[in-house]
C-alpha cells in the first residue's frame, strides 16, 4: 500500500499537558526563585561532569545539554545539589555567559504589565510566560488543528497562570501576540485537582469528579474530550512519598492504539532516569481496553513526553511546536506498526 502524505493523514486531535515551572514559566513560586535565580538553577541540572580521583570536579561539558554528553556523567546539580547564583560563583562561571545571552531574550519589551511580565531580581522587566507557549497557541490555530492545553503543576501558580492566559487571549494585552483574542480560544479558569493513593486517582474540578477507581478509561476519555485551555495541580506529596519516582509522577494516560486522539506531556522534570522522573505513563494494554500498564520514559520519549529544554524555549519561538511536531510524526510510525 502507499503510504500517506503527511497532508493526507487525518489530523488526530492534540490534548498538550504542560508543566508550568522551567517549561512555560522561568520563576518558581515554591522555591521563590525569580527569573534570574530560576534560569542560573536551570543551568546546573544541564551541566555536566565527573569527580576525579582526587576528587576534583572536572567539567566534562562545553555547552549546556538535557542529556549527559558521555558515559559516567553527571549534572552538576546531581552532584552538588541546589547551588545559589552557581553562574556567579566557582565552577559554574563558565556558563556565565549563556544566562545573560537567554536573560537578554526573555525582556519584555513595553511598558509594565502585572500579569503578563515580571520584574526579576536584578531589577529589569522580564516576560512571565514565555513567548514561545503563545507562537504555539498561534501555530496550532492557524493549521486549523483541534487540541487542548492543559497545565499540570505541583505548585501555586496555576491560578495566576489562568489569570494572565485570559488576559492575553482576551483582551489584546500581549505586545508580540496582539491578535490573540481572534483565535476565540475557550478557557475554564476554575483550576482542577489530582488527587492519587494506592488504589485511586481522583480528578476535580468545580463540580465534576472522575474517579479511577472503577475505570481508567474514564479519565483517559475524560482528559481526550477537553477543549480550550484549562489546568490542574497535581499531587506533591504523593511523589514525594513515592522517592520522586515514577511510581508517584503527574498521572497521564495513553493509548498507544487510538488514531483519534495524542496526549503529550512537556515538563523539565522528565528525565531518562525512572527513579527520578515526574510524570507516570499509564499505557492501555489493549484497544478499548481497562488495564493499563506503567511505561518506562524511555519508550515514550519524543512521542509522549518532552523534557523540556528551557533554553531553547527561550531562544526558539517555535520550539514547542516543533516539539509537537516531532512527537506527532513518531506517534504516527509507532501507530503503523501497532
Amino acid at each position: 500500500s502507499v503510504p500517506r502524505t503527511v497532508a493526507e493523514r487525518p489530523q488526530r486531535k492534540l490534548i498538550l499537558h504542560l508543566d508550568l515551572n522551567n517549561t512555560i514559566l522561568v520563576s518558581d513560586a515554591v522555591t521563590k526563585q525569580g527569573t534570574v535565580a530560576a534560569l542560573d538553577y536551570f543551568l546546573s541540572t544541564v551541566t555536566w561532569g565527573k569527580m576525579s580521583k582526587q576528587g576534583k570536579w572536572e567539567w566534562v561539558s562545553e555547552a549546556p545539554s538535557l542529556l549527559p554528553p558521555c558515559e559516567g556523567a553527571v549534572s552538576y546539580y546531581s552532584q552538588f545539589g541546589r547551588v545559589p547564583d552557581f553562574t556567579g560563583t566557582g565552577q559554574g562561571r563558565r556558563f556565565r555567559g549563556v544566562l545573560e545571552e537567554h536573560l537578554s531574550l526573555l525582556q519584555w519589551t513595553g511598558e509594565e504589565d502585572r500579569e503578563l511580565s515580571v520584574r526579576g531580581e536584578d531589577g529589569r522587566l522580564y516576560h512571565w510566560i514565555m513567548p514561545s507557549f503563545f507562537q504555539l497557541l498561534q501555530d496550532l490555530a492557524s493549521l486549523g488543528r483541534d487540541f487542548a492545553i492543559v497545565f499540570r503543576t505541583f505548585g501555586t501558580d496555576l491560578p495566576r497562570v489562568l489569570r494572565a492566559v485570559r488576559k492575553a487571549l482576551t483582551g489584546g494585552a500581549h505586545p508580540l501576540f496582539p491578535d490573540l483574542p481572534l483565535l476565540s480560544l475557550p478557557l475554564n479558569e476554575t483550576p482542577g485537582r489530582i488527587r492519587c493513593s494506592k488504589k485511586d486517582v481522583v480528578l476535580s474540578r468545580g463540580v465534576e469528579r472522575v474517579s479511577a477507581r472503577d475505570d481508567e478509561r474514564s479519565l483517559h476519555h475524560y482528559f481526550s474530550s477537553l477543549q480550550g485551555l484549562g489546568g490542574f495541580q497535581d499531587h506533591f506529596d504523593w511523589w514525594a512519598r513515592n522517592t520522586y519516582s515514577i511510581h508517584g509522577g503527574k498521572p497521564l494516560w495513553i493509548d498507544p492504539f487510538d488514531p483519534q486522539v495524542q496526549h503529550i506531556f512537556i515538563d523539565d522534570n522528565i528525565r531518562l532516569n525512572d527513579s527520578d522522573t515526574i510524570v507516570h505513563p499509564k499505557v492501555f494494554l489493549e484497544p478499548a481496553g481497562l488495564q493499563t500498564r506503567t511505561a518506562s520514559t524511555s519508550e515514550l520519549y519524543d512521542i509522549s513526553l518532552v523534557q523540556t529544554d528551557l533554553l531553547r524555549a527561550i531562544s526558539d519561538l517555535s520550539y514547542f511546536t516543533r516539539c509537537v511536531q516531532i512527537c506527532e510524526e513518531n506517534y504516527e510510525k509507532n501507530l503503523e506498526q501497532a
